[in-house]
């Protein structure tokens, strides 16, 4: 394998300033697997620094700043274990949010990592699995991309740090608090390799069945990220056209046909999949939030991430709109080094290419109006006009920012291996640079907090003689989006032994009536005023009708026992409600449970 020509225009040098071979591994062969040892050690090492203190209890705590898509995952990698052990659906599940189920299809359910890894979850529990996956998540991604980059460089330093930065840059950290999907980008470098190498003769065939089944490896781990990847080679394979017209002409017949061979093997992998997602049960559009309420904001880019060694929380949460959406934030010295990158491979029109899809995609991350320092400056950008275009509309319109930080990577790599080649004045002022850029952005380990013990009730396996087959167990608070992280965890952790109503998942907001999607089931009369009761500790009076209503919702939700989760917000107020409601509950393994055994079952809901 070589390097595609015209990747780099002019001739990468080495550090006697003489240029380097580019025939691929040959020229990185005296690098040794030594060298490659050291370097992969050192990303994972990094990797497990900054997930410690989760690594010292996966199964007992939770990521701190959130908690929620933690719970999410935990379910995701269970739902797995359960394909893989129990023979479950691949496509639906239907422990979670009876009586209607969950379609996996139209979740962020990692199914190519997570029924792998069913023997880790089945014996070291999900808690084990998704600090493992976000641990390799990291240094693959990071590997991955030195990969690349050894194909292009001469030198180990400059392919470490353009992996480096691609694995551990403050968007990837950020998602590392809970966004399993997001930090597995391990494909990306192999599919942007194969797109790129679809120009060379005799590639039509082997290349185009290489990127399609690559192409149906990244539906699996996370469809966002294929997305944005689609989105930045389509405006990098324009914007080289336009600036080279003549050799893109002449490539374009053995692209275009490679391509299609692409197109089609992963059209007839994923006809089926894809037609669940979109046309399924419980299927869905559009996202539960406006376009513009999660935006990247234009002093984010040269500010500090909260995770990084410099950042500032306070400072941060201002320009950001959560812990795992800090997808710029290059800080100062980091926004030069990756101007000065550009500059100075400014020469490549594949660079400049590179460039240009980076910085339309940061102009679409900041959503259909400009944000400066959390102000709205009503200044219309052009995301407004595709913001309801099919697919985009079900995108977090942030995380184009994603794009540009790893084009980023990718640029300091190739600009670190060019200035081997210069003199020693702009050698020294170059490393100091990047120095300056890189120290402070060293990430800090994820903070953590401790979950909720899982009682005996639920590890001794007393729940099963309350709960027969078409029933389920109702923890309360139930899981919701925000509120439920203890539920989700508890079911995950016991293996979705038993079933559950409701869930943090994706799913259409109250159907048939609107099908736009929804973090929730739709709300019911007993999961408002139970999420009332928990937010705020007020314990209304219940009256014979409310407590009707409460049972036609246990009925429906195929309730056998209700369970009040201890040490959570509120608590005394929730029992409150629930002994007005159903009566004194009995103490048993560690909880307060609710018989209701004695309700009747409905078999449609």
């Amino acid at each position: 394998m070589h390097a595609p020509d015209e990747m780099v225009d002019e001739p990468v040098t080495t550090a006697a300033g003489k240029p380097a071979d580019r025939s691929g591994p040959a020229r990185t062969a005296g690098w040794g697997w030594r060298v490659h040892g050291l370097v992969l050690g050192s990303y994972l090492l990094l990797a497990v620094v900054v997930l410690i203190q989760l690594w010292l209890d996966p199964n007992g705590r939770v990521l701190a700043s959130n908690d929620d898509d933690h719970g999410v995952f935990l379910f995701m990698v269970t739902h797995g274990e359960r394909v893989v052990f129990d023979g479950a659906s691949l496509f639906f599940e239907d422990r979670l949010n009876v009586p209607d189920g969950v379609n996996m299809m139209a979740n962020t359910s990692i199914l190519a990592l997570s029924v792998p890894l069913a023997p880790v979850t089945h014996w070291l529990g999900a808690g084990v699995t998704v600090v493992l996956l976000i641990t390799l998540g990291l240094a693959g991604t990071a590997a991955a991309w030195y990969w690349l980059l050894r194909h292009l460089v001469g030198s180990p330093l400059a392919a470490w740090i353009g992996g480096a930065w691609c694995g551990f840059a403050p968007t990837m950290v950020s998602h590392a608090n809970g966004h399993v999907n997001f930090v597995s980008q391990y494909v990306v470098p192999f599919i942007v390799w194969q797109v790129l190498r679809l120009r060379e003769p005799g590639r039509v065939w082997r290349g185009g069945i290489t990127l399609g089944l690559l192409i149906v490896l990244q539906v699996f781990v996370n469809e966002e990220t294929l997305l944005f990847t689609a989105l930045t080679l389509l405006v990098f394979v324009v914007a080289y056209a336009a600036m080279r017209p003549r050799l893109a002409l002449e490539a374009a017949g053995r692209f275009f046909a490679g391509a299609a061979v692409a197109a089609g093997t992963a059209g007839a992998l994923l006809a089926y999949p894809l037609w669940y997602q979109f046309a399924g049960p419980s299927t869905y559009h559009g996202q539960p939030f406006s376009a513009d309420m999660y935006a990247t904001d234009l002093l984010s880019i040269v500010a500090y991430a909260r995770q990084s060694l410099a950042g500032n929380g306070a400072l941060t949460r201002e320009l950001s709109v959560s812990a795992t959406e800090d997808n710029t934030f290059f800080g100062p010295a980091g926004l030069v080094m990756i101007v000065v990158a550009i500059v100075m491979l400014w020469r490549s029109v594949a660079i400049r290419a590179a460039a240009i899809a980076g910085l339309v995609l940061l102009v679409v991350s900041m959503g259909p109006s400009l944000h400066v320092g959390g102000w709205d400056t009503g200044i219309p950008l052009p995301f407004g006009l595709v913001s309801k275009v099919p697919i985009i509309d079900l995108v977090s319109v942030t995380r184009f920012a994603m794009v540009p930080a790893t084009i980023a990577g990718v640029l300091l790599g190739l600009a670190a291996d060019r200035i081997s080649g210069q003199g020693t004045t702009k050698r020294r002022w170059f490393w100091a640079g990047m120095v300056l850029a890189l120290v402070p952005l060293i990430p800090k380990p994820l903070p953590v907090v401790q979950g909720v013990t899982l009682p005996a009730f639920i590890t001794a396996g007393t729940w099963k003689q309350y709960v027969p087959d078409g029933r389920t167990l109702v923890p309360v608070p139930l899981p919701e989006v925000t509120t439920g992280r203890e539920a989700m965890r508890w079911a995950a952790l016991a293996h979705l032994e038993f079933a559950v109503p409701r869930g943090y998942f994706m799913g259409p907001a109250n159907p048939p009536l609107d099908d736009t999607g929804s973090w929730h089931a739709p709300a019911t009369y007993t999961s408002d005023l139970l999420w009332r009761v928990r937010e705020y500790g007020i314990t209304p009076y219940l009256t014979e009708a409310d407590r009707e209503r409460i049972r036609t919702d246990l009925i429906r939700w195929r309730a056998s026992v209700v369970v009040l989760i201890p040490e959570v917000r509120n608590v005394a107020a929730l029992r409150t409600v629930l002994v007005a409601a159903l009566g004194e509950p009995q103490h048993i393994g560690g909880v307060d449970v609710w018989d209701e055994r004695d309700l009747p079952v409905t078999s449609n809901g």
